[in-house]
Formats: C-alpha cells, structure tokens, sequence
C-alpha cells in the first residue's frame, strides 16, 4: 500500500531503519493505532515522523510508525531535527505530546462540526472519536434528543463506481505473517496456536469505503450477512441490541482523550 504523502519532509526512509527512542514515555493501545492508520490510509500523510540528527532516535512519531507498520507501507517521511544536546531532545520527546494533553475541548464548538460531518457519507471515525463516542457527544451536546439517536443517521449505501474486489477490502498482511510465526511456534499447545490466531484477527484493517460500495452492489442475502457482521449499520437501534453500538465512556472522560500520536 502506498499512502499519499501531503506534508513536508526531509527524505523518505525505509520503516526498518528507524529507531523507537528508548526513553520514550508514551504508550499506544491497539485501538489507537487501528484508529490512528484508518486516518492516515484517508488522510494520507499530514505529518512525518520526527528523528533526531544527533542520536537518530524518534521524538515525535512513534504512533504513526506503528500505524505505517499496520498498514503494510516500506517507506515513511521523515523530518530530521537538529537538537542541541539530549536535555533538549527527551524535553521535546515529552512536551510534544503534553501540550496536547493541556488543550481544552469546546464541546459545543466539537458537537457543531461532528455534526455537520454526519452527513451519512462521512466515516466519523476519521476524527479520532469512535461511533459510540460521537454518540454520547452529540447525546450532551442535545440532551432533549432522544437517546443513542442525536444527529445519528445510518448512511444511505449506493453504488458509486465499480465493485471493490474481495482483496480490496481488508488488509491480512499483519494477520498472516502473524499467524505464520504462531504456528512456527513449538512451545505452545495446539489450543493455543488456536486461540492467539483468532487473536491474530485484530490486526486486519478493513476499508470501510471499499466495503461500503460492496455492500450496494451485493445481493440481498449478502448485505443482510454484512450487516449482522457490522461491516455496515444500517439500523442503530439493532445496532445496539446486537451489542456493537455501546455508550462508552462518559462525555467528561472523552473530552480529556486526546488521540496522540506520538
């Protein structure tokens, strides 16, 4: 996969020759990154990872080389920084992420342009807020509305071009390789091996826009099929009796979460 490039960088660098910094504090959820690489493959690159000149280490970037990694690339832009000795490099490796944890979030302001941007064809999960978040979100920001419904409309699938392939819509390359090394594996039990490759199953990244036009072009019985498998929500209230629509954290505890990347 080849994710287009938007931002200014110094070179272009082969994933295998970049350095996670050893002292970097942040750690970064399976989620975050899943979420973190949907935004990106859209998106594309709007800002490279940031390696220090003096010790080669990253200092600000670590969640999008892991989001790069997710998403198959080989190579990734890279902004080399002078710094002038280490107290200046580890000060920037942490404040690049707490000055992001200090800003704060006008919720009406956030509520405005979620809604404006549910307009049905837009995956709201490329704002960095999960389907359940922006729920709850919406729910404080209109707490008339009735519940789990405030401003959610399921999108309209119509067929927009061609049919996406099978192999369009879901990349296994972290999956399989994966699976591969747990089955090379002889220190572990059959039950086992089974169990970490159903687990192995996380890593796969699913194309949300491929599947979308999949599924207007699939037969009745098989959109039926991806709907119980919530590749599509079609009705929020099955949605929810289904157990895949939740309310989440509480609007408090969201405001405070910042998807950082570094």
């Amino acid at each position: 996969m080849n994710v287009k490039i938007n931002c200014a960088h110094d070179e272009l660098r082969d994933i295998v020759t970049l350095t996670a910094h050893p002292r970097n504090p942040n750690t970064h959820s399976d989620e975050q990154i899943k979420l973190l690489s949907k935004i990106i493959q859209h998106q594309g690159w709007r800002n490279p990872i940031v390696v220090s000149k003096r010790s080669g280490f990253i200092v600000a970037g670590h969640g999008r080389l892991m989001a790069a990694e997710l998403l198959g690339e080989e190579k990734v832009p890279v902004d080399i920084q002078d710094f002038a000795n280490e107290a200046d490099e580890l000060a920037h490796l942490v404040a690049d992420n707490r000055i992001a944890e200090l800003a704060e979030i006008n919720r009406a302001s956030l509520a405005d342009i979620i809604g404006e941007l549910d307009s049905g064809d837009f995956n709201l999960e490329l704002t960095g807020f999960e389907l359940p978040d922006v729920e709850e979100l919406m729910l404080a920001a209109h707490p008339g509305e009735e519940k789990y419904t405030a401003k959610i409309e399921a999108p309209i699938y119509e067929i927009k071009g061609e049919k996406p392939s099978i192999a369009e819509l879901v990349n296994k390359e972290q999956s399989l390789a994966l699976e591969k090394e747990i089955a090379a594996n002889k220190t572990i039990t059959k039950k086992e091996k089974l169990f970490l490759i159903d687990a192995a199953q996380r890593h796969n990244v699913f194309n949300y826009e491929k599947i979308a036009e999949f599924y207007a072009h699939s037969t009745p019985d098989l959109q039926c099929l991806m709907e119980k498998s919530a590749l599509v929500i079609i009705d929020f209230d099955k949605a929810i009796e289904n157990g895949f629509v939740e309310m989440s954290q509480s609007l408090a505890e969201i405001s405070k979460r910042d998807l950082r990347d570094d």
